[in-house]
């Protein structure tokens, strides 16, 4: 079992995090057929920043990442770079039509390395879990797990 411990002079972290993107107005605009080019294209922006992907899949309006983030990198500033060059990339490709840019915020929710396998299997299963759950009760569910306070408005 691949383990990410990052060492930068004394310094040991484990910082597995689930990031969660949503395209803006939850529009479900991320066909299927073109998924794993984002996907790959998200891989090189991790490995560009020192962090780890472990599995990254969505579904037509979000997607969810699991990764290690590098200690020297902010989480939002890992987001806002995420974002910004996802979108470049989107409408420069033209992978998906009606791609109208990523909802303000995000989730960035952190675990146990304990977790690791468990939330890569919630990863690669999010199709057949959205059979039965829409994205806003799934990230509210994300939120209150978390005891993270939010605002309903702000979730849309």
């Amino acid at each position: 079992m691949f383990s990410c411990v990052i060492y930068i002079m004394g310094t040991y972290t484990q910082l597995l995090y689930q990031l969660v993107l949503g395209t803006k107005y939850r529009k479900p605009v991320l066909t299927k057929d073109r998924r794993d080019e984002l996907y790959n294209y998200i891989v090189g922006i991790l490995n560009e920043k020192n962090c780890h992907p472990y599995r990254i899949n969505g579904v037509e309006d979000h997607i969810h990442i699991l990764t290690h983030i590098h200690p020297t990198v902010a989480v939002s500033s890992l987001v806002k770079d995420i974002k910004m060059a996802c979108s470049d990339y989107i409408r420069r490709e033209g992978l998906f039509k009606d791609f109208d840019g990523w909802m303000n915020g995000f989730g960035a929710f952190t675990y146990s390395i304990k977790e690791k396998d468990r939330l890569i299997q919630y990863i690669i299963n999010q199709e057949e879990h959205h059979r039965h759950k829409n994205s806003l009760s799934e990230f509210r569910k994300l939120l209150q797990e978390h005891k993270i306070p939010f605002d309903e408005k702000y979730l849309l």
